[in-house]
């Protein structure tokens, strides 16, 4: 039976520091994702962008970012609310959204919509932690933020639009981490959080840590929701990213964590965020988005 996918684009730039990822949810349509998606036996529906304010009516640039210490965040939050309840109402449709950013801060929307209404787990496949608070975070960006707001975690405690009310700390798992701030290291040490850094990954394979992300995040949930910066690659492979990371992973093993994901069916929700065509070559980093989307929804070489 063909699945249907709704895609739903998020085109912020408010929680990076570098311009250009709002472009990320055309670029990443322009690179095929319609077409890869089909290839999946997938059918896609556009249901176009949530709106954000266009960068040439408000942009970091010209405006004032209010708060230092989570700067555009009442802009952040217009967004991810409406990110929100678009992800809900699809899964009410029993459609799988599909979110595209942006930069990761709207994966606050797309997650607290995502566990609205049952208990889920998340797989955060990034080179960042992402769990740093208005509080800790050295550069006020919210896009190093939207796993501690999606947990409660800090600042974002009392801000009912950002804390994802089913999502299960205990089955949440980061795969991949590289680059991690002093206070988000201190967080992890105290959550129950599980971690797999890029060191893992090196000594046991990309097959091994994946098996075990999974079973940890769907120990005792029935799905989950799975949020994939593009800067969680090697910049070699991905140059169109906002915060590369040295040391990432492979074509290949991006290509077969995905693949693992998709054969174990328990997907809910997927983020696509980071991707930022004016530091891209081509448009590659796009195109690897659609490719990557369709191996975690079930394209196959065979």
């Amino acid at each position: 039976m063909t699945r249907t996918v709704r895609i739903i684009g998020a085109p912020t730039d408010y929680g990076a520091n570098r311009r250009g990822v709002d472009m990320g949810p055309s670029a990443i349509r322009y690179a095929g994702l319609a077409d890869q998606l089909r290839d999946a036996d997938i059918e896609p529906v556009d249901a176009g962008d949530v709106q954000a304010p266009r960068a040439e009516e408000r942009s970091p640039e010209t405006l004032p970012p209010h708060d230092e210490t989570a700067k555009f965040f009442e802009e952040t939050k217009r967004v991810c609310s409406q990110l929100s309840e678009a992800v809900a109402t699809a899964l009410t449709a029993d459609e799988l959204p599909l979110v595209l950013g942006g930069d990761h801060s709207v994966a606050i929307g797309s997650v607290s919509g995502s566990a609205a209404a049952e208990p889920i787990g998340a797989i955060w496949f990034d080179a960042h932690a992402d769990l740093n608070t208005p509080e800790s975070s050295p550069s006020g960006n919210i896009h190093g933020m939207p796993l501690a707001a999606a947990l409660g975690i800090g600042g974002f405690g009392d801000d009912a639009w950002a804390t994802a009310p089913n999502l299960r700390e205990k089955n949440v798992v980061l795969v991949g981490l590289r680059s991690v701030d002093e206070a988000e290291k201190r967080l992890l040490d105290e959550r129950e959080i599980t971690v797999f850094t890029m060191s893992d990954i090196d000594s046991r394979g990309i097959t091994a840590v994946v098996e075990d992300a999974l079973a940890v995040a769907t120990d005792g949930v029935d799905s989950i929701h799975l949020s994939l910066d593009l800067d969680w690659l090697d910049p070699t492979q991905a140059p169109g990213v906002g915060t590369p990371v040295r040391g990432g992973v492979t074509y290949r093993e991006a290509h077969s964590a995905m693949e693992q994901v998709a054969t174990a069916s328990v997907v809910r929700s997927l983020d696509l965020v980071e991707v930022n065509p004016t530091l891209d070559q081509y448009n590659e980093t796009a195109e690897l988005a659609t490719e990557l989307a369709a191996s975690a929804l079930g394209k196959r070489i065979l």
